[in-house]
């Protein structure tokens, strides 16, 4: 019996790695859009956005059919439990991606961003693609190392969005207000798609090991008195 749920579960934190392989894929495509003004490249990362809703409720089915079939109690419980919020970050990653695109589209054929950012956008798609890729290898492998790895890459997004307000508050800005709220609604999507990585990372922490992320199995708990 737990053979059989160990290969189910396998096979499930397998289908959520693929999904996050997609999410970074959508991102990809989504920031190439961006920054050539590529509509077709834009029009496809939205076509293919119900396919990643499709893989969403696929994985919530099987999640939903081990709680069923298997009594699942203690850290198989928590397996499973954990997978539901997985599925939710990547589902939340995959609309961001598909808002990038969809402002790509709706500028079209003039390219939303001005110059002085490109080069940010093009570093934050390239950490954004790198944090899904991490994100779907630790679901996969259940590597803690991985996991945590992802704050690393979270904090390099968090130094470019920050770079963002720089260039916007700078008085040489000359793009006008419209310019300036795609640009921060843009910086958000990607900052967002990070945090939602970086939630994927504790959520494998948790469930290999049933510990918070900060903590190691001989670290003493934190007194919540501080």
């Amino acid at each position: 019996m737990r053979t059989a749920y160990y290969a189910q579960m396998s096979e499930l934190n397998a289908l959520l790695a693929r999904m996050c392989e997609l999410s970074g894929t959508a991102m990809e495509r989504s920031t190439e859009a961006l920054l050539t003004a590529n509509l077709a490249v834009a029009e496809h990362v939205i076509s293919d956005h119900e396919h990643i809703r499709a893989m969403s409720a696929m994985a919530e089915e099987r999640a939903f059919g081990l709680l069923a079939r298997q009594a699942p109690v203690a850290g198989d419980l928590r397996s499973i439990v954990t997978t539901f919020q997985v599925v939710a970050d990547i589902d939340r990653m995959g609309a961001l991606a598909l808002h990038v695109a969809k402002v790509a589209r709706r500028r079209h054929p003039m390219r939303a961003l001005p110059p002085e950012v490109e080069s940010s956008f093009a570093d934050m798609g390239a950490v954004a693609v790198t944090m899904a890729r991490t994100a779907g290898a630790a679901l996969a492998s259940q590597n803690v190392d991985d996991a945590r790895r992802l704050q690393v890459d979270d904090d390099r997004m968090d130094e470019l969005h920050q770079h963002l307000f720089t260039v916007l508050t700078d008085r040489t800005w000359h793009h006008g207000i419209g310019a300036g709220v795609d640009v921060t609604l843009l910086g958000r999507y990607y900052e967002r798609f990070a945090d939602h990585a970086v939630l994927i990372g504790r959520r494998v922490v948790f469930q290999a090991t049933g510990l918070p992320p900060d903590r190691t199995a001989d670290s003493p708990p934190q007194s919540l008195s501080g």
